[in-house]
Order: structure tokens, then sequence, then C-alpha cells
């Protein structure tokens, strides 16, 4: 009897269905959002959707902003372990390369205080790049300081000092250059402006840690995922798409 192929190979290789992977690799979506991606009718693209919740690839979570709306979330992790797994099936030689150091390129996080989810992300990826990469975060309506939250977690979690830090405005960097824009919450992303020289944008939807002040360490963490996988994109000659 033949082997069955890996369920990551029997859920991926759909060709809708790896197109919705592949739409939500470069962010969070909604469904509206993916079918104009795809398109294909909404209740095409909703049950491929179903499959891949069921399979753990993609989560949705209902929209800060509009609670009617939900975005829909690419699982990084958990899509890397089922790579590594499917290239061990076939051959235990094969074996996921190391993604190359990034290069000088500008990232901004925007979320709407400035005072929790962007400067997380920001001083994550200044951690994990060393420095070598460019990176800010800023407001739409900025706080008068960082959550308290946000100080502790990235203090106690990850050994990041950033008592010194203050929230800045959107309007202070909206003249710069950046290679990469990421809105980390539904409501910014519907007023950010553009940006001169076509950044890469994309958008995670990240629920508001301030609202439940016990989830600081749930967010740190999502948004350290995030930006792990970030990473490779940020690697030098990797072409930035508007």
């Amino acid at each position: 009897m033949a082997a069955q192929p890996p369920e990551f190979v029997r859920l991926a290789a759909h060709p809708l269905r790896w197109s919705l992977l592949t739409a939500l690799a470069g962010g969070d979506l909604r469904v509206r959002e993916l079918v104009d991606r795809v398109g294909e009718p909404q209740n095409l693209v909703s049950y491929h959707l179903r499959l891949l919740r069921g399979g753990g690839l993609v989560t949705a979570t209902r929209s800060s902003f509009d609670g009617r709306d939900s975005y829909y979330h690419l699982e990084l992790d958990r899509c890397a372990g089922a790579l590594t797994e499917t290239a061990a099936a076939l051959h235990p030689a094969l074996r996921p390369g190391i993604a190359p150091p990034p290069g000088r390129v500008a990232v901004l996080f925007l979320c709407t205080g400035n005072s929790a989810r962007s400067p997380i992300a920001e001083a994550l990826l200044r951690r994990r790049t060393a420095g070598t990469v460019t990176v800010t975060s800023a407001g739409s309506h900025p706080k008068a300081a960082l959550h308290p939250g946000a100080i502790r977690v990235l203090g106690e979690e990850f050994g990041i000092d950033v008592t010194g830090q203050r929230p800045r405005h959107l309007d202070t960097v909206a003249g710069r250059r950046f290679d990469h824009v990421i809105t980390v919450c539904d409501r910014v992303r519907e007023v950010s402006p553009e940006f001169p020289h076509h950044p890469r944008r994309r958008h995670w939807s990240i629920p508001d840690p301030a609202a439940d002040p016990g989830s600081f360490a749930h967010t740190a963490a999502e948004l350290d995922t995030r930006v792990r996988h970030l990473l490779p994109e940020l690697a030098p000659g990797k072409e930035v798409r508007p």
C-alpha cells in the first residue's frame, strides 16, 4: 500500500489553499480581501479557509476595530514545523536552510497609541537583528508613556530595557523612507498614510494587551514569532515589493 503524504502536503497542495496560504504569508487579511486576492467566490474561499483552520495552519481573530470582521492569520511556527516534518518524511537529510542575516533596511511598526504593541515589536526586531536593521515605531494617537505592561514583559521575558522610550506620533516619521511598514493594530490600519518610496506593507492583527493586562506575555510571544519569521525577508538582496 502506498504511503500517504503528510497532512501539510494534503492541505497545502490544493491550488486554492496554496494561494490562500501565500496571500496570508504577507500579513493578516479579511475574507473579502482574500476573495479579491485569489479571484474566487466567497463561499469557496470560506470553505477552504475552514479546512486550513482545521489543520491548524490558519487561525482567525475578531477585528478590534470592527467586531463584525475577522482577520485570518498564517500560523508561521505551525507551518515551519509541518514543513520540517514533511521534509524528514521524504528523506532525513532534507532540512530547512538557515535564513541569511538581515541587511541594512528600515522597518516601521504602527499602532494607535504606540505604547504597547508597536514598541514591543520594535524592541524585539532590534534585538534579533543586533542593530543591523533600522527599526522605528509610531502611533496615530500616541499615549503619554509606554504601558507598564510593555516595559515589564520586555524586561522580564527578553532582558530589554525600554524605560527611557517615549511614544511618538505618526506625523514625525511620515516623510521618512522605510522598506517595510507593518501595522499591528486593526484601527491604525484604516488610517495609515501612504509613504514615499513604496515600502512593503503588511498587517498583523494583534489585540491590544492593554485591554487585558494579563495578556502582555502572550502578545510579546506572538510578536516575537512574527518577527522571527520576518527576518528572511530583510536579507540583503531581497526584493522589496510595494
